[in-house]
């Protein structure tokens, strides 16, 4: 077996070990979030160096390849920039610390592990292992600003999750039935000619339906503005950007089974996608609470991220890859800011930005490219993608999704930009508010989310082109 094949998940297990030894000493918070640190900085370094790399372990169930790399490279990116902005914790208990990076790390291992898992069994143990990870991160939030909401918030994930894994377990049950086979690849091979009897449709959609819940998409999404509320801001931060990576890299391998005979597949998800924009979009009008907000909006982005499988196409496939891309990163714009903003890790209502370009400029500039970004205005990644996506719709023919999708995106600069107004041109309630102080390691990573976010929006081809070369790899 050549161990680099296995190095980045081989390295994220043992800094996982680590955490746990940790875990039994004393005052080993600085040691722990030193070590959680190191081990994504490592398994992002060594996602880069096998990018090129391609194989197959454990009697073929696990699959490596460019797009198996792309993807995990992503995940540990985003593992780790939450981790470095975080800081010191706010939100979660000062003894339950170590505890926390372990199971943070556990589950973008499990992240990891599914984006290269060829069969359905360790498909199903990966995905369960990152999100058990979850349902323990929620609850682990500290009380001492009086909210009180995490317990209801993972009751609520638990079940929820529990339920599309039986949905998605069905689905497994079908596939298995009529194929005889729990590898991917010879699933496709054997399901051929079958792909037009009701009994695949079912069982490829209920697969798909598990996925669904991961990215939030209707109907699968009633768990998110309560998860996203009830969670410390550290665990919401990585629960609203990574899980959805894993999400869009199975989806991407699934809805290929189907292709380009899946018509039935293609009208369902064209209505769930419909549902998942104008049900987050009008629920966020309404929030007060900026991670609730931008819980529904995340259900709309869900919703034009599943517009590029609708073609059918690697070009539609590369451009949801494009969207999550960039979406991850206005995501973590968003809650950097709010991690400074919240002082003892409380939640942050808008009205809690009023005259945050006055307390902190830097603060308020990336927030304010977040929400642009989010909202779909050029030159930022959401523009592009959104344009991108909607084209790719509309030259596939869904004319009708298109239009719905373009109201949408109207609905969601009013919420969007109310945020940007109450940081700009709106004075902190009862006179002058205490300035944010932010290090140089925020400013840094400010900095480069803006970029990153800009030069998405400026040269998308470059992107496209990574995101295409990927696929490749599964087609």
């Amino acid at each position: 077996m050549n161990i680099m094949l296995f190095a980045p998940e081989l390295l994220v297990l043992l800094g996982c070990l680590l955490l746990f030894l940790l875990t039994l000493c004393e005052e080993r918070q600085a040691t722990a979030r030193a070590a959680a640190i190191a081990t994504g900085i490592g398994a992002l370094l060594l996602c880069g160096a096998t990018m090129n790399k391609a194989g197959a372990l454990f009697m073929n169930a696990y699959e490596v390849n460019t797009y198996t790399q792309l993807f995990k490279f992503l995940i540990a990116s985003a593992t780790t920039v939450v981790l470095l902005f975080c800081g010191t914790m706010k939100g979660v208990e000062e003894d339950l610390r170590p505890e926390y990076y372990l199971f943070l790390l556990l589950s973008a291992l499990g992240l990891m592990m599914l984006v290269s898992s060829a069969e359905l069994i360790g498909l199903f143990v990966s995905l369960e292992l990152s999100s058990f990870s979850l349902y323990l991160l929620v609850p682990m939030r500290t009380t001492r600003t009086g909210d009180r909401v995490q317990m209801e918030a993972a009751v609520k994930y638990i079940l929820f999750g529990v339920m599309a894994t039986g949905v998605m377990l069905f689905g497994m049950s079908y596939l298995y039935g009529l194929t005889g086979t729990t590898f991917l690849q010879d699933i496709v091979g054997r399901l051929g000619g079958q792909l037009g009897e009701p009994a695949a449709i079912v069982g490829i959609s209920l697969v798909i339906g598990g996925f669904l819940f991961k990215l939030a998409v209707f109907p699968f999404h009633f768990w998110v503005p309560d998860v996203y509320e009830g969670a410390a801001n550290e665990t919401t931060s990585f629960i609203a950007s990574v899980p959805k990576l894993g999400a869009v890299a199975m989806l991407v391998k699934f809805v290929m089974i189907v292709a380009p005979e899946g018509e039935t597949v293609a009208r369902a998800m064209a209505v769930v996608a419909v549902c998942s924009m104008f049900y987050g979009n009008l629920c966020a009008l309404v929030q007060k609470d900026i991670k609730r907000m931008l819980g529904f909006s995340g259900i709309a982005h869900a919703g034009f991220v599943v517009l590029g499988f609708l073609t059918f196409q690697k070009l539609g496939y590369a451009t949801s890859m494009y969207y999550i891309i960039g979406y991850v990163l206005m995501n973590l714009a968003c809650f950097l800011v709010i991690t400074k903003v919240s002082r003892q890790g409380e939640n942050v209502a808008i009205s809690d930005l009023n005259g945050l370009y006055q307390r902190s400029p830097i603060l308020a500039f990336t927030l304010g490219v977040g929400m642009f970004a989010l909202a779909g205005i050029p030159p930022f990644v959401g523009f592009m993608g959104k344009f991108m996506l909607l084209a790719g719709a509309l030259k596939a023919g869904h004319l009708t999704v298109v239009i719905l999708a373009a109201i949408n995106t109207a609905i969601a600069i009013y919420y969007y930009l109310s945020v940007v107004k109450a940081a700009y041109c709106t004075a902190p309630e009862g006179g002058d508010a205490p300035a944010v102080e932010t290090d140089l390691l925020t400013r840094a990573i400010s900095v480069c989310l803006i970029v990153a976010i800009i030069a998405m929006g400026v040269m998308p081809e470059a992107v496209l082109q990574i995101t295409g070369n990927a696929l490749q790899a599964i087609l």
